[in-house]
């Protein structure tokens, strides 16, 4: 087997090529994760794909066939995957949003990998600042997700196999459709996630191809750095789904001060003071309450931005 059919689908040239259907996809997945592919055919397909655009089709059908080799991960209410490189970004305040929504009694599981080596080790050292554990296995996540309400569960330790064709950039000096496929993995299969992307094309992609995937909420935002955060100064347009139906909503400014995502602060242990009331700013506050208040909206809360105000006053030090 290989997955030369694929490959030709895709670069017979002007007039002949298409995209894959869901069941090529995964078909062509499936056989890369068997190790049936040869690794030349995996960049062809991949880099031609990038060159004609990715549509929800391939995503999906990319997804699945990797959702069945995982191990069993916990079901948590809320997926939150992060894994964008980081080049861009300042402090992840949007840790603290993702513990404030297990404050108000979610699960929440969060997983990713962040291209490590550059500054989106930000995000994986700032988890214990922001008083979230980072797991080694599925079973850890578990075990933590039951008592402190949110894990993270790196990349490396659920799914080898996508991680290893995520590192193929380095090889490519160009992303693929992999790093979309990452954020839609939602390896716990929870009804709720919440994305980021760094090009605004992706969100409805991503939008439709988990209306494929048959997930019931969605959020998916332009959000600092590629990441699920919110800018609280600026207006914002959400895609996605309630209820497993397309949405969208174009949501107003919640702060008024207005100040750059990345503001140049890299010192994490802000973070902690942040949460612990030891740092007064008003503006990463209000990072933290937006982007909350934005989970807490798929996770079908009513009056959103009140109770992720409420959380905030009454949160756990």
């Amino acid at each position: 087997m290989s997955i030369a059919e694929f490959v030709r689908i895709l670069g017979r040239g002007p007039g002949r090529s298409r995209s894959l259907s869901y069941d090529e996809a995964h078909e062509a997945m499936a056989r890369v994760l068997r190790g049936e592919a040869a690794p030349e055919s995996v960049g062809a397909m991949l880099m031609l794909m990038r060159m004609k655009g990715e549509v929800p089709e391939e995503i999906a059908g990319f997804t699945r066939a990797l959702r069945d080799t995982l191990v069993t991960v916990p079901t948590p209410d809320l997926d939150w995957p992060s894994y964008a490189a980081g080049r861009t970004r300042g402090l992840p305040w949007f840790l603290l949003s993702a513990r404030l929504v297990a404050q108000g009694g979610y699960k929440v599981l969060m997983h990713g990998w962040n291209g490590l080596g550059e500054s989106g080790h930000l995000v994986r050292e700032g988890m214990p600042y922001a008083g979230i554990t980072s797991c080694d296995s599925p079973d850890h996540a578990r075990e933590v997700m039951a008592t402190e309400g949110i894990a993270y569960l790196p990349l490396e330790n659920f799914s080898p196999e996508l991680l290893h064709l995520l590192q193929l950039r380095a090889v490519f000096g160009l992303r693929s459709c992999l790093n979309t496929v990452a954020r839609m993995l939602n390896p716990g299969g929870a009804g709720a996630s919440v994305q980021g992307v760094f090009h605004p094309l992706y969100r409805e992609l991503q939008a439709d191809a988990s209306a494929l995937l048959g997930l019931k909420s969605l959020s998916v935002i332009k959000g600092g750095g590629g990441e699920f955060e919110r800018n609280p100064s600026k207006d914002i347009q959400v895609f996605g789904l309630r209820d497993g139906l397309r949405w969208d909503r174009l949501m107003p400014p919640a702060h008024e001060d207005v100040r750059r995502l990345n503001d140049g602060e890299t010192d994490l242990s802000r973070l902690a003071a942040l949460w612990e009331g030891r740092l007064d700013d008003p503006f990463a506050e209000a990072i933290v309450l937006a982007t909350a208040a934005l989970a807490l909206d798929t996770l079908g809360e009513e009056v959103p931005e009140e109770r992720a105000a409420v959380l905030w006053r009454n949160r756990a030090g």
